[in-house]
């Protein structure tokens, strides 16, 4: 690790380690030079050096245009999970109860079966079926009644899922929901069988209603848009087929898609696995809300929110931050909304924080609305770095050139960055190792339509913070 530091130490003296000053304040000269060659302008980049533990008063190493109002893209995300850890903490869980109203007689249960939703970000398919087997091992292989679905947990309005990029079968747009099932979204595993000529296709979970194709045929074109070779048909949300092909060269691939009809996602998904699991069900899944006189035979509960925020962070994760932000209100009155989730973010800020208050939106970065500098970035930083839950926070980060967002990160330093990336958005912000021990915290963020072109420029302020000896 050390000769790493050294290393990026001689490239900086190398690379004519002097500052070029924009405006007011200084930017080292590979970075004026990597933006230049993207055709971006030194004032589109918003950028705070400084160390972690320095308090409201100590002075940035680099400061360029941060105190201005930016979209941070998915680094409002460090916004959402700072806070929930700070006031939720990092044992908090959801819990999912399960609530029956009638008796089991020969394995059939004399009336339905309700599922209250708390917003759970990891209810996947995996954690359903345990749901469902737990429900099998109360002795119900039938359920005479119904399977409903409390989401009364939430309160928002329908969400076109296309609205943000239009581009609706992704699952980063995937609307949150008090009973969100494996994101809304379908995981289609594909198989090549050379002897067979044909890619088998297994599909989770399993859709009541819908039918999926067994197969698909065998070429031995190129791997490289193996998607685009399917011809995959989504206007018939009832019946997905593939016209085309799967490249035998690819060998296995999965590929994760959200559902063209988001808001039956959850009711086919629950109907149709406890079906492959051998249980029958006499009535329907419906909407519906638990009778007040009901105790619960069981609840679920999901991991901890320290292993949650892994998700969000390391996977940039929209749908899991957003039940995260929901949440927050939630858990104060019972019922969450947007407009509640942005009174308690910004009531936080206020007390936790202060200074300026950012704009927040929907807690994921997945908007046009939110706002935020990034000095701002830098000081929510700095208190998590003091905070009681700073282990937790770092451990969530990407690590530059290892995993999550970063794993394809061209730096050569050791930093736990979150990343941020719209159309017009790319940024960094979290802590980077700086080559005398110390750590420190860098936000850099580009807010410019070649904004993407430009992220050459983040990499080499990765590398200049970490040669710094504060």
């Amino acid at each position: 690790m050390h000769m790493r530091f050294i290393s990026v130490f001689a490239f900086w003296s190398l690379s004519s380690f002097s500052l070029v000053h924009a405006h007011n304040v200084a930017l080292p000269a590979p970075v004026i030079a990597a933006l230049q060659r993207a055709k971006v302008p030194v004032e589109a980049l918003h950028v705070v050096v400084m160390e972690a533990n320095g308090s409201q008063k100590t002075s940035a190493l680099l400061s360029h245009e941060a105190t201005t109002a930016i979209n941070p893209a998915s680094l409002s995300k460090l916004a959402t999970t700072v806070a929930a850890l700070d006031l939720l903490g990092p044992t908090f869980v959801w819990r999912t109860p399960v609530y029956v109203d009638g008796p089991v007689r020969d394995g059939v249960l004399q009336g339905n079966v309700y599922l209250r939703g708390s917003g759970d970000p990891r209810l996947v398919v995996e954690r359903v079926w345990l749901l469902m087997r737990r429900l099998q091992g109360l002795g119900i292989q039938k359920i005479q009644g119904d399977i409903v679905l409390d989401r009364g947990a939430f309160d928002l309005p329908e969400r076109n899922p296309a609205s943000f990029d239009g581009e609706p079968l992704r699952p980063y747009n995937a609307a949150p929901d008090a009973l969100l099932v494996n994101f809304k979204s379908l995981v289609f595993q594909f198989v090549p069988d050379r002897a067979a000529n044909l890619a088998r296709i297994h599909v989770e979970p399993p859709l009541a209603g819908v039918q999926f194709p067994a197969s698909v045929g065998l070429t031995n074109t190129d791997c490289s848009d193996y998607r685009s070779s399917l011809r995959a048909d989504w206007t018939d949300p009832l019946r997905i087929r593939f016209t085309g092909s799967f490249p035998a060269t690819c060998g296995e691939k999965v590929w994760a898609v959200a559902y063209a009809a988001p808001q039956q996602f959850a009711a086919r998904a629950i109907a149709g696995m406890w079906q492959q699991m051998g249980g029958q069900l006499a009535g329907q899944v419906r909407e519906g809300v638990v009778p007040a006189n009901l105790q619960p035979v069981f609840t679920i509960e999901s991991p901890a929110l320290s292993e949650v925020i892994r998700d969000i962070n390391k996977f940039s994760n929209n749908v899991m931050a957003q039940q995260l932000f929901l949440t927050l209100s939630q858990q104060a009155r019972s019922t969450g909304s947007w407009d509640a989730s942005r009174e308690a973010m910004q009531a936080w800020w206020r007390d936790r924080i202060g200074g300026e208050v950012p704009v927040f939106d929907n807690g994921s970065g997945l908007s046009r609305e939110e706002r935020i500098s990034a000095l701002g970035l830098a000081r929510l930083l700095q208190f998590a770095w003091g905070s009681p839950t700073m282990s937790e926070l770092m451990s969530s980060l990407p690590v530059s050139g290892l995993d999550g967002t970063l794993k394809r990160s061209k730096s050569q330093s050791i930093a736990h960055l979150k990343t941020g990336s719209l159309r017009d958005v790319a940024g960094i912000a979290g802590y980077v190792d700086a080559a005398n021990g110390k750590r420190l915290i860098l936000v850099a963020v580009l807010n410019h339509a070649n904004a993407q072109a430009a992220r050459s420029a983040l990499d080499l302020l990765v590398d200049w913070t970490a040669s710094q000896k504060p």
